[in-house]
């Protein structure tokens, strides 16, 4: 057997001890019972580690160097290459850091589920220091190999080729344009006179709906399911997807598009091609791309006149035919522009203003420019100056709101706009192909979007580089000015 299959074998390995992590983790912000996380995080530590052992096992170098000069196609090239680049993150983290870690960060994110919704700044920092310092020190022996600055070095784990430079350009087109641009959608849409859907809405009747709107979605349930957790999530692998979504009876709008949002991240896992599955080059390619596909389906299409008008009949079906459920006035709903202070419920032309707003901070915070205890202070400047919102002691809906940090994953909050970005485009590209495709949308056929994603997005997994992933599939490589013209259409 030739040293590209050996490889193979490994990955494949790694691939299905990892499925049985992500169930894990899944259990973890599930299902698992609170007095139950000590044990499950040394064992997730132990498991953690196990992973690190098997991904940076001497002979994977060896067969590395080997496989370079066997006679392989381009696509075995194009694989074994991401194999290279899985290897080499993954043996640049001592074990011990690696350990201590993921130790640090269950302690924290299992007790900000408590801390939050307590607005305890003061116990959340004390985990939390512990998770910045590991992370600053990962980010130190990244950078050092890589030639990155700190920073870099863990923006490269999630979108493989974007630095702080291509980033900065990127949001300082966005800051020149946005804030006017909320300024006159808010003063227009003054004029909207909108129904509220009044409550209670039953979890029940939530669920029903968000099961129909998945299988309308083409969601594979037979290889996925949906739960609910604090923070709404798409986990598991390709053959075992573990979606989760919450519901406020007070409020149907939200946890409607977290489905449709959660939906976009698991077609998209569910439909990489079968023949890569557990290597390297058959994993999603980046996290900005994999963003772009719940944003194609949660703000290009979800939130859309068409796809409203191609579910409304659900809508009605679950809550009733009464005035705020007309469709004139959920589209209302659905494309209403106001700052607000949580990220998750942000609409589509804010929602830029809160990444910008934690790029910032957590830029610093790796780089050492700015420790954690100064967060809360530099997050509300920054919540005035891009949303006008003030945040002094609102820890709750400010500093403490999101999961992400409190594990360590740094670099990852870019992500969610180039995601936008991403998706502005290839929707704008769907159009171009099928002038009709939002007439079909309405009918309630979206194979044309679908058919389009899946040949030019999901079924090209990691053989390509992100730019050439994306330049093939649109015809340039990725353009904000996308982005700008979709809002600018939608909203004014």
């Amino acid at each position: 057997m030739n040293s590209y299959n050996e490889l193979k074998k490994v990955n494949e390995k790694i691939h299905n001890l990892g499925h049985l992590g992500a169930i894990t983790s899944w259990d973890q912000q599930t299902m698992m019972p609170s007095g139950s996380n000590e044990a499950r995080s040394k064992a997730m530590a132990e498991f953690t580690v196990l992973m690190h052992q098997l991904s940076t096992d001497p002979k994977i170098a060896d067969l590395l160097a080997e496989a370079s000069s066997e006679d392989l196609n381009e696509t075995e090239k194009a694989s074994l290459r991401e194999m290279k680049r899985s290897y080499d993150l993954s043996t640049v983290v001592p074990e011990d850091l690696v350990k201590a870690k993921s130790l640090a960060g269950s302690k924290c994110e299992h007790a900000w589920r408590e801390q939050r919704p307590n607005n305890d700044w003061k116990e959340f920092l004390n985990n939390f220091e512990e998770v910045l310092k590991l992370s600053r020190e990962e980010a130190s022996i990244r950078s050092s190999k890589l030639g990155l600055t700190p920073y870099d070095s863990l923006v490269d784990l999630y979108e493989p080729g974007m630095t702080t430079e291509k980033l900065d350009k990127i949001f300082s087109d966005v800051r020149g344009w946005l804030p006017s641009l909320i300024e006159s959608i808010v003063e227009k849409q003054k004029s909207i006179n909108i129904f509220e859907p009044k409550g209670p809405f039953s979890v029940e009747k939530q669920k029903e709906l968000g099961l129909k709107v998945m299988a309308k979605l083409g969601f594979d349930f037979t290889r996925g399911r949906v739960d609910i957790s604090s923070h709404p999530f798409c986990g598991g692998v390709p053959e075992d997807i573990r979606m989760t979504t919450r519901y406020d009876e007070s409020d149907f709008v939200q946890s409607l598009m977290g489905i449709v949002h959660e939906t976009g991240h698991a077609r998209y896992e569910q439909n990489l091609p079968k023949e890569f599955l557990g290597l390297p080059a058959g994993t999603a390619r980046s996290m900005g791309i994999h963003e772009s596909q719940s944003l194609f389906f949660e703000m290009q299409m979800g939130r859309g006149r068409p796809f409203l008008e191609s579910i409304h009949k659900d809508i009605i079906a679950a809550f009733g035919d009464s005035e705020e459920f007309k469709i004139d006035n959920l589209v209302s709903i659905y494309n209403r522009v106001e700052p607000g202070f949580i990220r998750v419920d942000a609409d589509e032309v804010t929602y830029p203003a809160h990444v910008m707003l934690r790029y910032e901070i957590e830029r610093d915070l790796i780089n050492g420019k700015l420790e954690a205890r100064d967060i809360p202070e530099v997050w509300d400047e920054k919540m005035k100056m891009y949303l006008g919102l003030d945040t002094r002691g609102n820890y709750r809906q400010g500093a403490m709101q999101d999961i992400h940090w409190t594990d360590g994953s740094f670099g990852y909050f870019p992500s969610y706009t180039l995601g936008a970005m991403y998706a502005a485009q290839q929707f704008a590209t769907v159009e171009k192909l099928h002038p009709n495709v939002n007439e079909s949308i309405a009918n309630g056929d979206y194979s044309q979007a679908f058919s389009w994603l899946r040949e030019n997005i999901w079924q090209k997994a990691s053989l390509l580089s992100t730019d050439e992933l994306i330049k093939k599939a649109t015809g340039e490589s990725l353009n904000p000015e996308f982005l700008k013209k979709h809002l600018m259409k939608r909203y004014l």
